[in-house]
């Protein structure tokens, strides 16, 4: 489960390094009041446009009368900056507005290996935060060192070693989004050399990773990697994207045999793919197969969709329905969500993913009751396509 309460120093995942600061002069001739009274308004935008520090960043300080710091927000700086002047405070803008300068307009992305590890901080001792599958498109704000600070579909923001992702100027992207695409779908498999798999591979390869497409030859499809490579995957275990996302259908069937496919599969903290998942890296996970983005975290998804009513058993409950587990706000303390689960039905159970992805039940009669989970219980949500944040079969994200 991802925690999030997390201590980040980029606005929920990042470390900062100092980009190029423009300065501003906002003379204050008649001002009054002092450059204190700047910091009420940094955090009443701060509460507007970044209540979420995973998903936005408005990392901004006052020293004195200067603003320094960085935000992904254009909008956010300017009315910060109207706001202190329709108060006719003093200040010197130095605010840095990502994406920064040094990219040289290569401020989008797409994830060029088989499952690239997002991290907190730009070093590969850092936290894993969060995976992102080939083929996935990210917008990049910042460089430090051999990494980048990138945004996901999701809106989650973490660091990417320069490995693990193409970077692209704006009419490079468009070329790369409008090429025919390729999903595959195996846990987890090969994309080789030639059509010879003796000959060696060119990348591993796991469910849900996208290629561009480039011509059937044989039995296998010759395709291209957002970082130039070409190889060769076999037909019987892709199939072409728009032929996969028009049949995406997220019905309790549908979302229950998804989730039987990652039975076993270890925890890995941080993980969203067949390579390891953590919680509510299993949920955004199912839901991915069935052609919806859900938020990363399990304290994010909790505010999605609709309420189901438990309080006299589990009878309103649809297999598909998320289930949360957390300790209740109590005595001026804020509600803590720490783990979901996905309900399937039958004895009372949900999936989810524990030490490895398992089925559980709230059947104290069951041979797989799990006690520890119903005690910390909170509530469970309906989720909806219009709840997603992305719906694949609406959204043209792979293409």
């Amino acid at each position: 489960m991802k925690k999030h309460y997390l201590i980040l120093a980029l606005g929920f995942l990042m470390a900062c390094s100092p980009g190029k600061e423009i300065q501003t002069n906002t003379t204050g001739a008649t001002s009054t009041t002092t450059s204190s009274t700047m910091q009420p308004h940094i955090d009443a935008v701060r509460q507007q446009f970044a209540p979420d520090k995973r998903t936005a960043l408005f990392r901004v300080e006052q020293k004195g009368e200067v603003l320094s710091g960085e935000t992904n927000m254009p909008e956010a700086k300017k009315q910060l900056l109207e706001r202190l002047k329709a108060q006719s405070l003093t200040f010197v803008d130095s605010i840095q507005v990502l994406p920064q300068a040094d990219l040289e307009g290569q401020h989008f992305g797409v994830i060029a290996i088989s499952v690239a590890n997002l991290r907190s901080e730009p070093k590969h001792p850092a936290e894993l935060a969060t995976q992102a599958t080939m083929g996935t498109p990210v917008q990049v704000y910042k460089k430090k060192g051999g990494w980048y600070l990138v945004q996901t579909p999701d809106k989650y923001l973490a660091w990417v070693d320069a490995s693990g992702v193409a970077l692209m100027d704006k009419s490079t992207f468009d070329n790369w989004q409008k090429s025919p695409k390729l999903l595959y779908t195996k846990p987890y498999g090969f994309a080789y050399a030639s059509t010879k798999a003796t000959e060696g591979t060119v990348s591993d390869l796991v469910y849900g990773d996208v290629l561009a497409l480039k011509e059937k030859s044989g039995d296998y499809y010759k395709v291209s990697f957002p970082d130039g490579r070409e190889g060769y995957v076999p037909a019987a275990e892709s199939i072409k994207y728009a032929e996969w996302v028009a049949s995406r259908q997220p019905s309790s069937d549908n979302l229950v045999s998804t989730s039987k496919q990652l039975l076993g599969l270890p925890y890995l903290w941080g993980g969203t793919s067949f390579k390891g998942v953590d919680c509510s890296g299993f949920t955004k996970t199912v839901y991915f197969m069935n052609g919806l983005v859900l938020p990363r975290d399990a304290s994010q998804q909790i505010h999605m969709g609709e309420l189901v009513d438990t309080s006299k058993g589990w009878s309103n409950l649809q297999p598909g329905d998320l289930l949360f587990f957390g300790v209740p706000a109590k005595e001026g303390k804020s509600e803590r969500v720490v783990h979901v689960g996905m309900w399937i039905g039958g004895d009372q159970e949900f999936i989810h993913s524990a030490g490895r992805v398992k089925i559980s039940s709230m059947n104290p009669e069951a041979a797989n009751y799990d006690e520890s989970e119903l005690k910390r219980f909170l509530r469970a949500k309906r989720i909806t396509p219009e709840d997603a944040v992305v719906d694949l079969r609406k959204t043209a994200l792979y293409q």
